[in-house]
């Protein structure tokens, strides 16, 4: 039976030998066993697929067709997407550094982009190119702290940004540049669909307005309210031309039907072409033996490659997805704390580990209760709560615990309260930066550079 998770509980994981604590989930999507999901799409439309060796209930290992649904950097992001909701709404108080934009000055509102959010967290280049009290952030006295960081020494992260702990870090275009603080990710989560059959999309238009693609051609236009004109004598001129929008086609600018047809690899696209595999039912039928990998490789051989204008999966069927999630402990355990340029203490140590495994179990907890509604088409149902176990003993079972919302914001409530106490302490309050003149005007140029090309990009006929 599954107990809900206590404070000693976890101080007693991370302060022994246990490897990890991990929570497996299996998944069906929303509409039901056998409804079409949709993968994430690669470089010119392509899906990450492999083979991967299932076990079964009945013991059995079976390779089978897998796609990957979400992604180990996507995940993260959904679990720091839900750390930052959770700061919003004042159910948590994390270390959080942010950068605030002057929306009167974008065409778009960009507003707050914290430490959460930065791709890179607090070693990406919103943070680096902003200011803290007009100096900018790397020189800055919280700055220079951060430029120290290892291993050994990781107390500066644990007070202005933990989360670069739990889910890894490379500073690589700090001062040190490839030498730069790198830390491993201690929490991993992936969700891959087992035993995929890959289906196609369609894609049409119906304009009600019936204009068709004869009726241009459209050119740019060197005023007027709307961009573009089919008078030649009005439309903006290169050379002495009127300069087309594109092609010319009404498409260009969102008018007229689109042709139903197929969806197809986009320029870019590489890997094998699930579509065109040959004899893939005799592949996924080899399971073992001494030819097992001649075979292999033999059909593999065949597999043509994706190539761009070719018929592109539209959408999987699975016989279902599975979220694998790994926090490891041993990753936590390198990690020490010391304070002012000391030496390192083993309790101090073992309190600010604790918290970090608090509050990686904590945002795997909320990104769960947020649901699994991965991308349009691609919302995914468990099959039951879940349950975390912890790997302790080699060969012994595992001991199983529950977290819900509620628990895993008091665990890392009563972790924090913990680390204070014997003078491990973070920040509660953001450390607000200001963005820098040149990467504000960067910003603008970029979204009139957007708006200027979305336009032309339109799609076409």
């Amino acid at each position: 039976m599954a107990e809900t998770m206590t404070a000693k509980d976890l101080r007693t994981a991370v302060e022994g030998t246990a490897a990890a604590f991990r929570c497996r989930r299996c998944l069906q999507p929303a509409g039901g066993p056998g409804d079409k999901v949709f993968p994430p799409t690669y470089a010119g439309a392509v899906y990450a697929v492999e083979e991967r060796r299932v076990r079964y209930d009945d013991g059995a290992e079976h390779v089978v067709p897998c796609v990957l649904l979400d992604s180990v950097q996507s995940q993260a992001n959904r679990m720091e997407e839900a750390l930052q909701d959770a700061v919003d709404a004042g159910v948590i108080a994390i270390p959080v550094v942010e950068v605030r934009f002057p929306d009167e000055r974008l065409l778009q509102p960009v507003g707050r982009v914290t430490s959460l959010e930065a791709p890179h967290r607090i070693a990406d280049a919103i943070l680096r190119d902003s200011l803290l009290d007009g100096t900018r952030f790397p020189d800055s006295s919280q700055g220079r702290r951060l430029a120290k960081v290892g291993l050994r020494h990781a107390t500066p992260l644990y007070e202005l940004c933990p989360t670069a702990l739990v889910f890894g870090m490379w500073d690589s275009t700090g001062p040190r540049g490839g030498l730069g603080a790198k830390f491993q990710r201690a929490l991993v989560s992936e969700v891959v669909g087992i035993g995929a059959s890959f289906g196609t999309k369609t894609t049409s238009r119906i304009d009600p307005l019936g204009i068709r693609l004869g009726a241009g051609p459209v050119y740019r236009a060197e005023g007027g309210p709307i961009g573009w004109t089919l008078d030649e004598k009005s439309a903006a001129r290169d050379a002495g031309k009127p300069v087309k929008i594109k092609d010319g086609k009404p498409s260009q600018v969102n008018h007229g039907n689109v042709t139903p047809s197929f969806a197809k690899y986009g320029k870019g696209a590489e890997g094998i072409d699930v579509m065109k595999r040959p004899d893939v039912d005799a592949f996924w039928r080899i399971q073992s033996g001494s030819d097992a990998m001649e075979q292999t490789s033999k059909f593999k051989s065949q597999w043509p490659s994706a190539r761009e204008g070719q018929i592109a999966p539209g959408g999987v069927t699975i016989s279902h997805a599975e979220q694998v999630v790994v926090l490891s402990l041993p990753a936590l355990r390198r990690l020490q704390f010391p304070l002012d340029g000391g030496n390192a203490e083993v309790e101090r140590d073992r309190a600010a580990r604790t918290t970090l495994a608090a509050l990686a179990l904590c945002a795997a907890t909320l990104a769960m209760e947020s649901g699994l509604d991965l991308r349009s088409r691609c919302l995914l149902w468990p099959d039951g709560p879940a349950e975390w176990e912890l790997l302790d003993k080699p060969g012994g079972q595992p001991r199983r615990y529950t977290l819900d919302r509620t628990s895993a914001v008091a665990l890392l409530k009563t972790a924090v309260q913990e680390a204070e106490g014997v003078g491990c302490s973070w920040r509660t309050e953001p450390l607000t930066l200001i963005p820098s003149e040149p990467l504000v005007e960067l910003v603008r140029k970029s979204q009139e550079l957007a708006v200027k090309e979305g336009g032309e990009e339109a799609p076409t006929e």
